[in-house]
């Protein structure tokens, strides 16, 4: 038997009984006072602290009770779809001003506007020799570790890294916003060029355009895309850009960042918990689990049709077996995400100018008739809506993005947020965070070396 093999098999025989003593008793599990996953028993997050840079409203508390209410996202006091509304109304690109009132905290007046895009315009470019020596040299199957790696590297190219004062940590995070869509756009076509085997092109990003645009020139090896594209692209970015400071990925930013800790230390540990499938991946299960409805559903006009599959997914019997309709339901939001709202509106044209009406529409049906399904397979008529995860992988792939960037193009857009909170925590937060697990251990005595 070979070294390996014997490894192997010792630690596998370890990782059996580690499994054993290791396990919590279901007791311990359902202990009411221990607040598994920060959550109160009602599903509610666990009050941790307070923050002016996001909020997210899903229903009312009349009585005691929870009402549900049509959702709201509010960033720094300002209703996301008022917002949305108003650049569109204007015909222009909303990232780059949402990324202002999110780091600065007030919307820009026109001479703060093109000042801040100058600096982003700046920052575009990576350093130099990052390119070549971080992604070219390092390539990574995976875009979201290879952003990770990439922030934390930026540390040694930042002359002044641990500073921590406002303007130090602006300049860092302004950096970041621009950097974002360069490193994971280039990240993508290297691993393409090194695990796929496919042609290898690096365009220089053009500082002139939007972060849509941008990052649809990085990625295309023609360079080319539709205006349409792009202002559906920006309106995502607009949309994933803040979900206040409860969510795992900013939270995890606030901790570390309560420690004192750098900029780069601390958003590189929100992009490791975004790249969990748990948080940045649900919209690549949705589109999994759409493939297969659209397979086996043979009318996706028939609304009866599409609720008998969905109630097969309900049970587990089929996509898989999980019991679960990704993209339907939220913490939080009751009636409606606003986030779906306008992404539904956004991937109503995009469809149209793609041929891919009926996609959309057979997944409208799919979010209209699960509350029904559910109740009538749970017994539970809870109220339900689409999330944002239930349209925006679609969306990418309207726009011909590999699943593989689904995730990375939440972080492009969340690190304002992140940034936002991040300086937020260091400015305001005073206690480095420390939360209490319960011990479920029993005394052993020591047994001396030989006589184990």
């Amino acid at each position: 038997m070979s070294e390996s093999s014997v490894f192997s098999d010792f630690l596998h025989t370890l990782c059996a009984d580690y499994k054993i003593h290791n396990s919590l008793t279901l007791e311990a599990r359902n202990n009411s006072s221990i607040k598994r996953g920060l959550r109160n028993d009602d599903g509610t997050g666990v009050m941790v602290g307070c923050t002016k840079v996001g909020n997210v409203l899903g229903y009312r508390v009349v009585d005691g009770e929870r009402e549900p209410m049509e959702g709201r996202l509010i960033y720094r006091g300002y209703d996301l779809t008022a917002l949305v509304n108003a650049y569109i109304r204007e015909k222009r690109y909303g990232f780059t001003e949402i990324a202002y009132l999110l780091l600065f905290g007030n919307l820009p007046n026109r001479e703060q506007y093109n000042m801040f895009r100058a600096m982003l315009n700046e920052s575009t470019e990576l350093p130099p020799n990052f390119a070549e020596d971080m992604i070219l040299k390092n390539p990574s199957h995976d875009i979201m570790n290879k952003l990770g790696r990439s922030v934390l590297a930026l540390y040694s190219c930042d002359p002044n890294p641990d500073d921590c004062s406002v303007e130090n940590m602006m300049r860092q995070s302004v950096e970041l916003v621009a950097r974002f869509p360069t490193i994971a756009a280039y990240a993508y076509v290297v691993k393409r060029h090194y695990f796929e085997n496919d042609s290898l092109y690096l365009h220089r990003p053009i500082p002139e355009l939007s972060a849509a645009e941008n990052f649809l020139h990085l990625i295309r090896p023609d360079k080319k895309y539709t205006e349409e594209e792009a202002r559906v692209l920006d309106l995502c970015l607009v949309c994933h850009a803040e979900h206040g400071g409860g969510n795992n990925s900013t939270f995890s930013c606030r901790s570390v960042a309560s420690t004192g800790t750098d900029t780069y230390s601390a958003i590189a540990a929100a992009v490791g918990s975004l790249k969990g499938p748990k948080h940045g991946g649900a919209n690549r299960a949705v589109l999994n689990q759409f493939e297969e409805v659209k397979q086996n559903v043979r009318d996706w006009k028939d609304d009866d049709e599409v609720e008998a599959f969905v109630k097969r997914i309900l049970r587990g019997e089929v996509s898989d077996h999980s019991g679960l309709v990704y993209g339907m339901g939220h913490a939080i939001y009751t009636l409606s995400d606003p986030r779906t709202v306008l992404l539904k509106r956004g991937a109503r044209r995009l469809a149209q100018e793609k041929g891919m009406l009926d996609e959309l529409e057979l997944m409208e049906a799919i979010e209209r008739v699960t509350p029904k399904a559910f109740a009538d397979i749970t017994g539970n008529e809870k109220v339900m809506c689409a999330n944002v995860d239930m349209y925006s992988g679609l969306v990418y792939r309207m726009l011909d993005i590999p699943s593989d960037l689904f995730t990375p193009l939440f972080a492009i857009a969340r690190i304002t947020g992140w940034c936002a909170h991040r300086m937020e925590e260091a400015l305001t937060g005073g206690r480095i965070y420390r939360p209490a697990y319960k011990p479920m251990l029993r005394h052993r005595e020591y047994v001396p070396f030989d006589e184990r």
